[in-house]
């Protein structure tokens, strides 16, 4: 069946229906990536820039540019660099996470650090750590071990009939009070120096992003992020509903499955490197969204904003505040604002909608 098209006094055809709105909020979220990418290359450059080693902004771009060697080249590229790409990784990778759980169950509070992903997380990379002793890989398997099981017992507990987003969400905050718990039983275990240092990781930091660390994490990102749009139909259609998505073909318990492990490979790989970070999975895709007025959470625009946030939380945190602080405070701060007038807009929602 040919598409309905109409045409304008100029001659130029112009798509109508559905199809018209897919390209409207394509192109919108097209225009809203590339804002927040210049945006954050902008800020990626001051980034470089500032620090307690003091650069002019001409021998930061020379360095970039290749027309630059010696102290200054390695306090840019080897210093600096690595702490900028993370922030952009991790926050492109939270605003992922964050938007598939908040799709597959309904609900925009539905984030990895409300529902305890992120402290199961930690959970097992603090195991890993008191048990065996260390290693990245081991940190990042124990992580991804944390996260899945704590997905799966919030799975569990919350399934009755289906899965319910505000049963999902309640069970989650239960069992992240509990991983919390644990969490601290841990650290009260270990030895002074591990405590504090898993301590300082556990507020949510990115003190520790060195390039041996930081780049085989970005690495994962960045294949977990380009093979999440393969799911993005499966997504967009579990978000109208189980039984709706079933209806259309769609394997409902196996696509949940697999956008689960992605979303909580994200988290871990975030982890792993930078301890849990709160409130970015949260907000970005809300943000997102409501920038590029989609009915559903358009991943690209989150990702970009998601860095968007944590590299400019990074920034606030070491060279706004007069004390250096962890990136974690930061947004828990911002998105505990965020939290606040997300509950009150939603209360107002629902009391419209209802009468």
């Amino acid at each position: 069946m040919s598409r309905p098209v109409r045409r304008t006094a100029g001659g130029r055809r112009l798509l109508l229906g559905t199809d018209h709105r897919h390209v409207t909020v394509g192109v919108r979220e097209a225009a809203v990536g590339a804002a927040a990418a210049l945006v954050v290359a902008a800020l990626g450059v001051v980034g470089l820039w500032l620090g307690d080693f003091p650069l002019r902004l001409d021998e930061v771009l020379g360095v970039l540019g290749g027309r630059i060697d010696g102290l200054t080249r390695t306090v840019v590229l080897e210093w600096r660099l690595p702490r900028i790409a993370a922030a952009v990784a991790f926050g492109a990778a939270l605003g992922v996470a964050g938007a598939i759980f908040q799709t597959i169950t309904r609900n925009p509070l539905a984030s990895p650090d409300i529902i305890g992903l992120a402290n199961g997380s930690f959970t097992g990379m603090l195991t890993a750590l008191l048990l065996l002793g260390g290693g990245w890989h081991l940190l990042m398997l124990g992580s991804l071990a944390g996260g899945l099981l704590a997905a799966l017992a919030i799975y569990l507990l919350a399934y009755r009939d289906g899965l319910s987003g505000f049963r999902f969400i309640v069970v989650g905050v239960g069992v992240s009070s509990m991983l919390a718990a644990t969490n601290t039983w841990l650290l009260l275990r270990a030895d002074l120096e591990t405590a504090l240092f898993a301590a300082a990781w556990g507020a949510g930091s990115l003190n520790t992003a060195t390039a041996d660390v930081v780049w085989p994490a970005a690495a994962i990102i960045l294949v977990l992020l380009a093979v999440t749009p393969l799911w993005a139909a499966a997504l967009a259609q579990l978000e109208l509903g189980d039984d709706v998505a079933a209806a259309s073909g769609v394997a409902v318990d196996r696509n949940r499955a697999v956008l689960v492990v992605i979303a909580v490979a994200l988290v871990s790989a975030v982890t792993t490197v930078a301890g849990p970070i709160s409130f970015v999975a949260l907000a970005a895709p809300q943000i997102a969204r409501r920038l590029v007025r989609a009915p559903g959470l358009p991943l690209a625009a989150t990702a970009a904003v998601g860095a968007l946030l944590l590299l400019g939380a990074d920034l606030i945190a070491q060279h706004v505040i007069p004390l250096t602080v962890p990136v974690g405070v930061v947004t828990v701060t911002l998105g505990g604002a965020y939290l606040l007038w997300l509950l009150v807009h939603e209360i107002r929602r629902t009391r419209w909608s209802t009468s």
